[in-house]
């Protein structure tokens, strides 16, 4: 159900607040609005006799926002920034649309985008928008459409589909071994280990999970991203446990070489995630049902 009328004031007037608490000045929303400052005044004023609220400080000339007012331009901000994205997306592919997509730099550069040619041609309708992120964040606070995410799939407000486990491997660079015979995974603890920021835990685990007790602190140096670690490993700085789709081309070109002979897969997972909102969406169900076939086998179903 939609709301009333009188809970919605009108665009120029959210615009007006909007950009007076981001430029600080009615002179400086003026011209950016390219209107006069009695015509921002008259647009504040009719906003707040709407809302039946005071916004507005006024000391002679100069205008600011109160600290509630300020709360209300931040939120408004976001909801013009939706409208703008939507507008965009509609006006750039009209047909079928646009997906906005966030993805993880090393999974979606190794993984995803090999098979991306396949789905543009099935699928030349949809435009898609990728931008890398390894931090968390808020798909209400952002405009993305749906993210390849790494972990547990556990985002509230949303639904996922399991793209693959994580499967990775001890390597290094040949040179690093220097004729040192490395036939059991204890014989790993005495060579430099590299870790990864996202991952903290991962030798511990890769440890534990052949039945040995390494102890909390492992040493070695950590990176923030498997590009660094990957090429810190290809440098003979030490071992690195990268996942099996980031080291097979090397490995195959002998330029790192495995020692265990078979992947471990570890706890967290690469996931296709989207808010329930948006679930309906053309572009995003196409993207999804196309993606789900790249899946591996067992984890086609979203969760």
């Amino acid at each position: 159900m939609i709301a009333p009328r009188r809970f919605f004031p009108s665009v120029p007037s959210l615009r007006a607040l909007e950009a007076l608490d981001r430029l600080g000045s009615a002179s400086a929303v003026a011209e950016e609005l390219s209107l006069t400052q009695s015509a921002i005044s008259r647009q504040l004023q009719s906003l707040e006799k709407q809302l039946g609220a005071d916004l507005i400080q006024r000391d002679g000339k100069r205008l600011t926002l109160t600290p509630a007012a300020q709360d209300y331009a931040g939120e408004i901000r976001q909801a013009l920034n939706q409208i703008v994205q939507s507008t965009l997306r509609v006006q750039a592919a009209p047909l079928a649309g646009t997906l906005n997509l966030a993805i993880l730099p090393t999974f979606g550069m190794r993984w995803l985008m090999p098979r991306l040619p396949a789905f543009a041609k099935l699928h030349a309708d949809v435009t898609i928008n990728m931008t890398t992120r390894l931090q968390p964040f808020n798909f209400t606070s952002e405009p993305f459409d749906a993210a390849i995410h790494y972990g547990q799939a556990q985002w509230p407000g949303t639904q996922s589909l399991r793209l693959r486990h994580e499967q990775v491997l001890p390597v290094c660079a040949p040179e690093l071994l220097a004729g040192k015979a490395v036939s059991r995974p204890e014989d790993i603890l005495a060579l430099p280990l590299l870790h990864i920021q996202t991952r903290p835990q991962a030798w511990q685990q890769w440890f534990e999970g052949r039945g040995l007790k390494p102890g909390k602190d492992l040493g070695g140096t950590m990176y923030d991203q498997f590009a660094t670690i990957t090429q810190a490993a290809l440098h003979g700085l030490g071992v690195a446990l990268l996942p099996d789709y980031l080291a097979e081309q090397d490995l195959a070109t002998g330029r790192l070489t495995a020692l265990h002979p078979e992947p471990t897969e570890m706890p967290g997972a690469y996931y296709l995630v989207w808010p329930e909102a948006k679930s309906r969406s053309p572009a995003l169900v196409k993207f999804r049902d196309w993606l789900a076939t790249q899946a591996q086998s067992e984890d086609l179903l979203p969760h």
